[in-house]
């Protein structure tokens, strides 16, 4: 039953199994790389010849858009020949229109103001309609550029645009042509799109405009799909892959039509564009499994040869480790399992031979481990010894009892070094009477064997002392009865230390064991020795130690004291720091809408917060903008209408600043300045007045400025005094300063009166300053949100030569 067991376990987990899936293995993995490149080349190139032929068809199809967009304009043109110079000329030409063209579903013509005078539907006609236009960019860009389109919207989900076309000559008028765009739908015909695709039109929104068959409803918004944001963003290359409006995944091409900013996008369902691909897996995956069961059949037929044979040479293994010498394998294969199963055999034979010989020589062994394991527990006891003691008298005298134990010697001596005086002075004695004076109490360094040892640094044995050399040794060895000495020197890294000397009464040569094992007993003799050293000089320290803590002690209370005074002070510092940073952020606040020097006035006297809070107060209020700002930044690049509002709120800002006005907002090139809040004046009138004639002079030069770079702006004032509520607006994290009442709605109405060039005031301000002014009377002006005629006056020019202009910063500074 146990064979049985083991040869199933070998099928599963031995050498046969691991043969069988190495090489399963080996097929997969080439049939699946094999598989998973060709599936990838395939993949790339279905899906780069879709991809190149769905951006075809959005190419074919945006031209054809275009051409028809194109004809289109062509055929309202003819509407706008300058011949046709009646309204009845031109209500006719409107109607031939309606007829010819279906898609054209109204007309209407503007004037060269911008009002509408006819309008022509395919259900009415009405003249004099006078609905102003002129803002309207149908308008606008058809006069700046001949032919504009204007973006598509819907009624009841039907697309419309607009195509507005300019008439012959000059300042002759509009044509406007509202277009149904359902015609779009006619160049995404089934028949150009392809049964499998779909395909629709976007504006520059994201909304769709025309579908085919199989497309997203006309209306809906599409710019959230990767592909649609993709092809609507300015500059970024169309993605070739994306979800449709369904949310199932597709490739996609784009194509624009560049005149109306129209994207036209052609869609296929990956699913059916990768079919392919899909079929060509299933075909890998066949062919995977047919290599599968091919090499798992191999491999069975293979591994089975090796069975019988390696099997063999388990079992003879197995035997031989239970102590069978006598087994042989029988293996007949020819190859190199049977070379093998020769050399188990030999190998066996010569294991049968030395069997008999290991016996004796374990038994030799055992008596040398017994007396290995003695010393060791000699050893043991002496590193106990040492390790529980630091006294010398009590740890020497144990080193040489033992020594003589395992070395079977007669007597044992330890030697000290004394560098000081250069002397080897004997520390203890077992065998010999230390206490009897003699030679070899004290040995002094030089010619003798213990200085021979030490210099050398291994141990030196003398095997007959009657023909040693004379030294002092040898003479009182020979005389207590010793004829051989081993010397054995105590070494470390820092020096000599002494030397561990044994004695023999029998003369002869000592072991190599013997002379390693008092080469262990030196090293013990050097550790105690050393830890009492050492001892002695922690004791030393320690007593050091202990005064110079004390006097440490001293030291840190005196510290202790310095840095209570030092965080007296630092508290000190911080409240000093507290209240600056408090004022710091006062003047910050102010600076929002203040001038620097009125921040400062305000937040250096404790209190004057209350100059914010909500009141009642006359003041003067001056408003100015630039005249024909909005079309300049519609006919120009971003970039340089910001370089013009930088210098025109430049020339502004140091002229409010210097007459100490508050600056209410910016609003573009609009500005609204208050003068008599929060910081009251008693000419706050006669201020914002010379500084509006000195804004319209040094704006003046501006202009003349932006007139050499080809921008023809103007600058308007207008300035009005009245009651108003003031104080903050706003959020903690944004505040302004702001004044509520109708003079800030009168200011604003004069200045939109006031022409290029103009300061225009209300009478009560001209009143004001009328003794420093020149100016001349204007028509009562109707303004908006009054409901009688306002009497204003316009500013000639400042007669006074030299104005003195108080700097109550500078003076409070002087004083």
């Amino acid at each position: 039953m146990a064979g049985a067991n083991d040869k199933t376990r070998f099928f599963r987990e031995g050498l046969f199994a691991k043969y069988v899936v190495s090489l399963v293995g080996l097929v997969v993995f080439v049939l699946a790389v094999n598989g998973a490149m060709e599936t990838w080349i395939s993949y790339r190139a279905t899906k780069t010849s879709l991809t190149d032929g769905l951006e075809d068809k959005a190419q074919a199809a945006a031209r054809r858009i275009e051409q028809s967009v194109s004809e289109l304009e062509r055929q309202i043109s003819w509407v706008t020949r300058a011949s046709q110079d009646t309204l009845e000329k031109r209500r006719a030409d409107y109607a031939q229109l309606l007829h010819q063209v279906a898609v054209v579903s109204q007309l209407f013509q503007l004037n060269g103001d911008g009002r509408e005078v006819l309008r022509v539907s395919r259900q009415s006609t009405s003249t004099g309609g006078n609905a102003d236009l002129s803002r309207d960019m149908r308008f606008t860009d058809t006069v700046a550029r001949g032919v504009s389109y204007a973006p598509a919207y819907f009624v009841d989900r039907t697309p419309f645009m607009s195509i507005s076309v300019a008439h012959s000559g000059f300042n002759a008028g509009v044509t406007v042509a509202e277009i149904d765009l359902s015609f779009l739908s006619e160049s995404l015909s089934d028949a150009q799109v392809g049964k499998a695709a779909f395909a629709y039109v976007v504006d520059p929104r994201g909304r769709v405009l025309a579908t085919s068959s199989k497309g997203p409803d006309v209306g809906k918004d599409l710019s959230k799909l990767p592909q649609v944001a993709a092809a609507i963003a300015p500059g970024r290359e169309p993605d070739t892959t994306g979800t449709d409006f369904n949310g199932h995944s597709v490739l996609a091409a784009a194509s624009t039509v560049p005149k109306l900013g129209w994207s036209v996008l052609f869609e296929q369902p990956t699913t059916q564009a990768l079919t392919p691909i899909r079929d060509q897996l299933v075909r890998i995956a066949l062919l995977i499994g047919m290599g599968l069961m091919v090499a798992i059949l191999a491999g069975t037929l293979l591994a089975r040869r090796m069975i019988i044979p390696i099997t063999a040479l388990r079992d003879g293994a197995h035997k031989l480790g239970e102590g069978d010498f006598s087994h042989r394998i029988e293996v007949h294969t020819s190859d190199e399992l049977e070379d093998l199963a020769g050399q188990f055999n030999r190998m066996a034979g010569q294991i049968q031979e030395t069997y008999s010989d290991l016996e004796t020589k374990v038994e030799e062994r055992t008596r040398d481990l017994a007396q290995s394991i003695n010393e060791l527990k000699v050893l043991e006891e002496v590193g106990r010894a040492v390790a529980s003691s630091l006294d010398l008298n009590a740890v020497l005298p144990t080193i040489a009892a033992r020594a003589i134990e395992i070395t079977h010697a007669d007597a044992v001596l330890i030697y000290g070094y004394d560098a000081e005086t250069r002397r080897f002075n004997l520390v203890e004695a077992n065998g010999i009477d230390k206490s009897a004076e003699g030679a070899h109490v004290t040995i002094d360094e030089g010619q003798n064997i213990l200085s021979d040892a030490a210099g050398s640094g291994e141990p030196i044995a003398l095997a007959d002392l009657d023909h040693a050399a004379e030294q002092p040794l040898r003479d009182v060895a020979i005389e207590a009865g010793f004829h051989s000495v081993l010397v054995v020197p105590l070494l470390d890294q820092q020096g000599t230390l002494g030397s561990l000397v044994v004695l023999r009464r029998a003369g002869g040569e000592f072991a190599s064991s013997l002379t390693g094992l008092m080469r262990t007993f030196a090293h013990q003799a050097v550790l105690a020795m050393r830890n009492a050293r050492l001892f002695s000089e922690v004791d030393d320290k320690g007593r050091e130690l202990a005064a110079a803590h004390e006097t440490v002690q001293q030291q840190a209370a005196k510290l202790q004291e310095q840095t209570e005074q030092l965080r007296n002070w630092n508290r000190s510092l911080e409240e000093r720091v507290e209240k600056q940073l408090g004022e710091i952020g006062r003047i910050k606040r102010l600076e929002r809408f203040l001038a620097p020097q009125v921040a400062q006035l305000i937040a250096s006297s404790d209190g004057h917060d209350a100059l914010l809070d909500s009141h009642r107060r006359e003041v003067t209020v001056v408003f100015c903008d630039l005249r024909g700002f909005t079309s300049f930044t519609e006919a120009t690049e971003p970039e340089e209408a910001m370089n013009v509002l930088r210098e025109y709120h430049a020339a502004l800002g140091e002229l409010i600043h210097r007459y100490e006005g508050t600056l209410d907002r910016f609003a573009g090139d609009g500005v609204m300045i208050l003068f008599n809040a929060p910081i009251q004046f008693a000419d706050h009138t006669k201020r914002a007045v010379k500084m509006a004639v000195e804004m319209r002079e040094a704006i003046g030069k501006l202009t003349e400025k932006w007139k050499n770079r080809g921008h023809s702006l103007g600058f308007g004032v207008g300035v009005a005094m009245g009651y108003a509520t003031l104080g903050q607006i706003g959020f903690e994290q944004r505040l302004e300063y702001a004044a509520i009442g109708s003079v800030t709605n009168l200011s604003s109405r004069l200045c939109d009166e006031a022409k290029a060039g103009q300061v225009v005031v209300s009478r009560r301000v001209y009143g004001m300053v009328e003794p420093f002014v020149e100016a001349r009377p204007l028509d009562d002006l109707v303004l908006k949100g009054f409901n009688h005629p306002v009497l204003a006056m316009e500013i000639l020019s400042w007669r006074e030569e030299v104005e003195n202009v108080v700097d109550t910063a500078a003076a409070r500074r002087r004083g």
